[in-house]
């Protein structure tokens, strides 16, 4: 974890502040201080204490738990412009109940819960959209939840592979073209199976056209219809 000069300000990439006035990202972008965290370092762990908004300039970052058995859940993954700790802005006395690591070289802006509680009472319109980010999460973990009760893992793998197509895919003629954000043994703990399964039901779904697998970080979706049938 490095100090790190920030060149643009990252309140200007931020949904939350999206309707603030130039002159008040300007005080955002006084109040925010800024690191750089390389692939791997953890920017928050599990059961510590924070009071800390930390808002992705760049990069990517993985929130997790660790099961009772010692292995990594995924809960998310976000990428620039994301942001989290938001629930211990509004209560500091709270353990933090996930960890964050760095996916890449990531660089983060921080607000500390004094600065964000300052920016909420001058802009009230910012703890809605606080509120409805945390809405959206609470719907995605609930979805997971569901796709990890079925005992199906082409289904939960299915899932997986359209919500990170919709999330980091790019179009490509009639296809989706995903960069992965995730090793194959971290999609394994994502989805809860092992990595060999990763593999097997990767290798499958391309033999049935829809994907194209190129390396390891990289698949296309080729037929978006029948990827929805394994999740109906």
């Amino acid at each position: 974890m490095t100090e790190s000069s920030c060149q643009q300000p990252c309140a200007r990439k931020v949904p939350i502040f999206t309707s603030l006035s130039n002159e008040d990202l300007a005080k955002v972008s006084a109040m925010i201080r800024h690191r750089k965290y390389e692939k791997g370092e953890a920017l928050i762990l599990e059961e510590q204490p924070s009071d800390t908004l930390y808002i992705i300039k760049n990069g990517q970052v993985k929130l997790l738990k660790m099961t009772p058995q010692g292995k990594e859940q995924i809960l998310h993954i976000l990428s620039t412009g994301d942001f989290f700790g938001e629930l211990n802005i509004f209560n500091s006395d709270e353990l933090s109940n996930f960890s964050a690591y760095a996916l890449k070289t990531t660089h983060i802006c921080m607000l500390t819960k004094d600065d964000m509680e300052l920016l909420i009472r001058n802009n009230p319109d910012i703890s809605l959209k606080l509120l409805k980010t945390v809405t959206k999460r609470l719907a995605h973990t609930e979805k997971l939840a569901q796709s990890l009760a079925t005992k199906d893992p082409e289904i939960r793998i299915a899932y997986m592979i359209m919500e990170m197509g919709h999330k980091y895919g790019k179009p490509v003629k009639e296809r989706i073209k995903v960069e992965l954000p995730l090793s194959r043994e971290e999609m394994a703990n994502y989805v809860g199976v092992t990595r060999e399964t990763i593999s097997r039901k990767f290798s499958k779904f391309e033999r049935l056209g829809i994907i194209e697998i190129k390396g390891t970080r990289e698949i296309t979706i080729q037929n978006m219809q029948l990827l929805n049938e394994y999740i109906d």
